[in-house]
């Protein structure tokens, strides 16, 4: 069975991905959670900003394994970018564009105002800028290389969350693929590469 502790995290993740950092209130995480009100602040002593932080780096930190999802069986760059974004819009249709990134949502809010809380989603973005250029450079791309190619594709997956979430259309997401694999089709032909994975 999954521990009180876990349980808040989770809730608290799904609950600052629906309805951001301000929108979510303590009262209604421990409900979510199924834990006892003064629980949060056994686990939490910092309160909500603690929570949030620690969510955010939890929930984040999961993200990475879609490269190894998506990206690491890929034969080629290529089909392995299209597979990322192709899972992106089978996300966005079968949660009804409900489900984004919680990492945007938070960061968005609190960039500004809460410097822990963006230390938190900016650690993430870099593990994620990280773990992308490692993955990119099994298929033959320099590390400089491959990390541009891992932030055109946060850049444009996180916008395209934005749009398709809004407009309720999964049209921003398939044009934000097409244009992260034009940017890989670029970089490797300045490469003189094809992209295939290497032995």
């Amino acid at each position: 069975m999954t521990g009180t502790k876990d349980r808040i995290l989770a809730a608290g993740a799904e609950l600052f991905r629906h309805g951001g950092y301000s929108g979510t209130g303590v009262k209604q995480i421990v409900e979510k959670a199924g834990a006892p009100f003064g629980s949060l602040y056994h686990f939490f002593p910092g309160g909500k900003e603690q929570l949030g932080e620690e969510a955010v780096r939890t929930s984040g930190m999961q993200y990475i394994e879609l490269f190894d999802l998506f990206v690491g069986p890929a034969p080629d760059l290529v089909s392995g970018l299209e597979t990322f974004f192709a899972a992106a819009v089978t996300t966005l249709l079968d949660t009804d564009y409900v489900e984004g990134c919680p990492i945007a949502t938070v960061a968005l809010e609190v960039a500004t105002t809460n410097e822990p809380l963006r230390k938190a989603t900016a650690d993430v973005f870099t593990a994620w800028i990280d773990a992308g250029t490692e993955k990119f450079a099994v298929f033959g791309l320099p590390e400089d290389t491959a990390r541009t190619l891992t932030i055109a594709l946060i850049n444009n997956l996180e916008g395209a969350f934005v749009l398709a979430r809004s407009m309720r259309s999964t049209e921003p997401m398939a044009v934000a693929g097409a244009s992260v694999v034009d940017v890989a089709r670029r970089l490797l032909a300045e490469l003189g590469q094809d992209g295939k994975r290497l032995s």
